[in-house]
């Protein structure tokens, strides 16, 4: 399926889209020490949200979608270096409004973030 919304976002700091269908889709993203944050090489967490809003928003796939809340929960650190793995799906489709759950998963297949989007379909884009 095409990718229709936020196609410019940077592959090297919010992923790589590898699957876009409707209602679903899966993000990978490669942690650098860029993302670090102490000499650990934990990855600020909002690498990891990225990634997980980024799914979200492909789920949806609609131009003008925009993020209005999120409920999540960071389940455990993520260490540079590490590839990420995010999966979203629509659980909820009220019109303009999407409901759409997001898991961040590690190489080990272990689940690092989870969390709820609640996103948005806007007549036009937020910035016009």
């Amino acid at each position: 399926m095409e990718q229709r919304t936020h196609r410019l976002t940077s592959e090297r700091l919010v992923g790589r889209p590898l699957k876009i269908e409707p209602g679903k889709a899966e993000v990978e993203l490669l942690t650098t020490e860029e993302m670090a944050v102490d000499e650990y090489g934990l990855v600020h967490g909002g690498f990891t949200f990225g990634l997980a809003d980024y799914a979200a928003m492909l789920a949806v796939n609609e131009p003008t979608v925009v993020l209005g809340k999120a409920e999540v929960k960071f389940l455990k650190p993520v260490k540079a270096g590490e590839r990420l793995m995010a999966k979203a799906k629509v659980i909820e489709d009220l019109g303009r409004k999407k409901l759409v759950k997001a898991e961040v998963s590690n190489e080990k297949n272990e689940k690092v973030f989870e969390g709820t989007f609640h996103c948005y379909v806007l007549e036009r884009h937020v910035l016009e």
